[in-house]
């Protein structure tokens, strides 16, 4: 049994949910970070369980032909983990996160999916959203990974240029606080400090629609992630005039707004969302608009008053939406099923319990809206089998 502290000598041989890497020492897993698969590293091992390890790639002995020399800084053993594949090509990191889908799928779904998972620009300074906790020496700070101690930064690579980390420090933060900065497609910028209730309402504008919005309501982080994904709603929910959509897990209406112009003046549009902030802000954006019902509630629970639906678009949290979810919206039959998805393996998970209830995968796709770390957005179609 390895030891924490221990370094050992490996192969790396796959890439695994989460941003780590796969290998094996006397027949035990570790899951390594900051190494590449097909290296040969030497990991030290920083906690052991009954049935893997984890550890850091402190030495590369035979490098991939991917490996780079890390654009920031901090991207390092011990420093911020808010970047997982800094030390990889940008292009090879996307091969990587098309690996990562197609073996959750295998897995959770026991299906084949072939995916590409497409390149969405820029690369860098693509976060629009960032949420930074003050250090003990009262400046911002990201977390270690797997850790809760506070890396000071003075810049983020993959920030907005416009979040000016300097600036910030220049005020006085409370120490353990959290420090959220949204910056908008109008060019707002709005601060908000924890505890500081002094924030204003910020301004987003998709497809000519104008959604107004606390800031620290979610909203996608990626500068292009929101007209991309309401696009691709678009086309992947093909509805109809006169339909009944349903947009589970709502937030403030992204999705909503983006289907209006398809419902035609007979149709109308059930947004269902848990969260007060996002609630309020979506009842403030449809406020006008009569074809838009807006509903607080659990998803779940909310759903039992509906016996019909056209079509379902859901974008559920990292967690999925669950066996008790699913059910629920396959009693509705709807035509089409549209899940937008940040956690391949929630989906998969998902994909097969639509499946046992009759309903098939008909089209994915995969973006980088998260460029140099293991996460990406996925949009899935699923049809009645």
């Amino acid at each position: 049994m390895m030891q924490s502290g221990e370094r050992v000598e490996v192969d790396v041989t796959a890439i695994a949910h989460g941003g780590h890497c796969v290998a094996r020492h006397d027949g035990q897993v570790i899951f390594v970070r900051y190494a590449i698969p097909g290296e040969r590293v030497v990991v030290e091992i920083t906690d052991v369980s009954k049935s893997f390890a984890r550890g850091n790639c402190v030495e590369v002995i035979t490098a991939s032909p991917h490996r780079i020399t890390p654009p920031c800084k901090y991207a390092h053993v011990g420093g911020c983990g808010g970047c997982d594949f800094q030390h990889i090509e940008v292009s090879h990191q996307r091969t990587l996160k098309a690996l990562i889908i197609k073996e959750q799928f295998q897995r959770l779904a026991k299906e084949e999916v072939e995916i590409v998972v497409e390149e969405v620009a820029p690369t860098l300074h693509w976060r629009n959203r960032m949420e930074f906790s003050v250090s003990e020496g009262g400046k911002l700070g990201l977390f270690a990974a797997r850790s809760s101690k506070i890396v000071e930064i003075e810049r983020c690579l993959i920030a907005s240029e416009a979040i000016d980390i300097s600036e910030i420090n220049q005020r006085k933060l409370p120490k353990g606080k959290r420090v959220d900065v949204a910056i908008t497609s109008r060019g707002e910028k709005e601060i908000v400090i924890e505890g500081r209730d002094n924030h204003s309402l910020i301004h987003e504008v998709v497809d000519d629609f104008e959604f107004s919005l606390n800031p620290i309501s979610f909203w996608q982080s990626h500068k292009q992630a929101a007209p991309l994904l309401s696009k691709v709603v678009k086309e992947f929910a093909q509805v109809k005039s006169g339909d009944h959509v349903f947009d589970l897990y709502g937030g403030a209406g992204l999705f909503a707004a983006a289907l209006l112009s398809e419902i035609g003046p007979g149709g109308r549009i059930t947004l269902i969302e848990s969260d007060d902030n996002a609630i309020t802000d979506a009842k403030r954006n449809f406020a006008t608009e009569e074809r838009v019902e807006v509903v607080q509630g659990k998803v779940e629970r909310s759903l039992q008053k509906y016996v019909a639906a056209n079509v379902v678009v859901l974008d559920p949290p990292r967690s999925g939406a669950g066996a008790s979810v699913i059910d629920s919206v396959v009693t509705l039959k709807p035509r089409s099923i549209v899940y937008v998805a940040c956690d391949p393996a929630a989906l998969a998970r998902d994909t097969a319990y639509l499946r046992d209830r009759g309903f098939a995968l008909e089209k994915i796709r995969a973006f980088d809206l998260f460029p140099m770390t293991a996460h990406m957005e996925c949009v899935a179609r699923f049809m009645p089998a």
